[in-house]
């Protein structure tokens, strides 16, 4: 298998504070990074619920956009991000950002984003 399994689901809050204390505070899971949402006051979580659930709470960014909170997209940790990439754009997947270094509140990463069939983002996740 190339995948070592799912990295973290992604979550599009209408308020990332009340769902951080939801999911740490009220399930028990610990804060593991956080980073902010360019532009803004606002912050993204990862919080590590244990064997190997994580969920990281996105903030939309403005009001209007936090009206429709909903799943935001899949993580999938791999060992080769860009590998993995180019395998998911010859499948027939829409390239949607190309593969980026990132250093994700003190958690280096390369990472990329595709669409799949349905318009779903599916990311694909390296950790350094």
């Amino acid at each position: 298998m190339r995948f070592q399994g799912y990295h973290h689901i992604g979550i599009q809050c209408a308020d990332a504070e009340a769902s951080l204390l939801f999911y740490t505070e009220g399930l028990g899971g610990e804060l593991q990074h956080k980073f902010p949402l360019k532009g803004t006051d606002k912050w993204f979580y990862l919080i590590d619920l244990g064997g190997n659930a994580v969920v990281e709470l996105i903030p939309r960014g403005t009001p209007e956009a936090e009206q429709n909170p909903r799943f935001a997209h899949i993580a999938l940790r791999c060992a080769d991000c860009k590998a993995e990439y180019e395998a998911a754009l010859t499948a027939g997947a829409d390239a949607h950002i190309p593969p980026q270094t990132l250093n994700l509140g003190g958690m280096p990463v390369i990472n990329a984003f595709v669409l799949g069939p349905d318009k779903e983002q599916i990311e694909f996740f390296e950790l350094l």
